[in-house]
């Protein structure tokens, strides 16, 4: 949870006070359905930005890619990381996937775990973590993704105490971009958001809370993130999907 202030700060009009953007900004996991929206974003706030991931470049071929500085590496291996750190303002993990019990701990939790510490290391000044809701109902299934989402969460809060964004989506909806291909990614859950989001409370319920989870898009999770690494004035802690929602509808 927040701490109480960062929780206040939830509730107050968003006043941005000399805001200052980063020199430049690396992604983790840049290529992926979040990232790619990252990427355009900050690319037309004129910023720099650089991506690191396994695969390395997007598949891509849209001209925006290009301005794009893609790194290959494995955030299991804490010392390939260092090279794409340098000289890094911020940096905006998407990292995490499902498996077994030990893959999703290692995926969620020990990968971005290795980040952290690699960018606390190397002066980077604020994180923003694209983490997960809770989803109680199905949370034994996947045990392990929480549990490493909350890790890592644990640690950013350690390293980065007042410099950190942590958000925590559920459903994420949009356009996924393969290859040359537009791919649409849960539709079905973009005329539910508003109606949802006023059930409040009750996605905390156990068994039926994920139904009243609402979704949100991927334009408004990239803008967040972008905005939490980028505006001082931005709320640091953890930040619930009904806030999400919220402060995606400030200008």
């Amino acid at each position: 949870m927040a701490s109480q202030s960062s929780s206040n700060k939830l509730h107050e009009p968003l006043v941005v006070k000399g805001a200052t953007q980063p020199t430049k900004l690396l992604l983790l996991g840049g290529n992926g359905f979040i990232g790619t929206e990252i990427c355009k974003l900050a690319l037309d706030q004129g910023l720099s930005v650089s991506s690191l991931s396994r695969s390395g470049r997007s598949s891509t071929r849209e001209p925006w890619a290009d301005k794009v500085e893609w790194h290959k590496g494995n955030l299991l291996e804490p010392e390939s990381l260092k090279g794409a750190m340098t000289g890094v303002s911020v940096v905006i993990s998407l990292v995490g996937g499902f498996g077994s019990y030990e893959e999703m701990i290692q995926m969620n939790g020990t990968a971005n775990i290795n980040a952290i510490r690699v960018a606390a290391e190397k002066g980077v000044e604020r994180f923003v973590f694209v983490s997960a809701a809770d989803f109680r109902a199905v949370e034994g299934l996947i045990r392990g993704y929480h549990e490493g989402k909350r890790l890592a969460e644990a640690e950013l809060k350690s390293k980065f105490p007042e410099k950190c964004v942590i958000l925590r989506p559920g459903y994420v909806y949009g356009t996924k971009q393969l290859g040359s291909m537009k791919l649409p990614l849960w539709p079905v859950f973009a005329p539910f958001e508003m109606v949802l989001q006023h059930f409040g409370p009750l996605y905390r319920l156990p068994l039926v809370g994920p139904f009243f989870t609402p979704p949100i898009s991927v334009a408004a999770v990239a803008k967040l993130a972008l905005r939490g690494a980028t505006d001082p004035a931005f709320p640091h802690g953890a930040i619930e999907i009904h806030d999400m929602i919220r402060l995606s509808k400030q200008k």
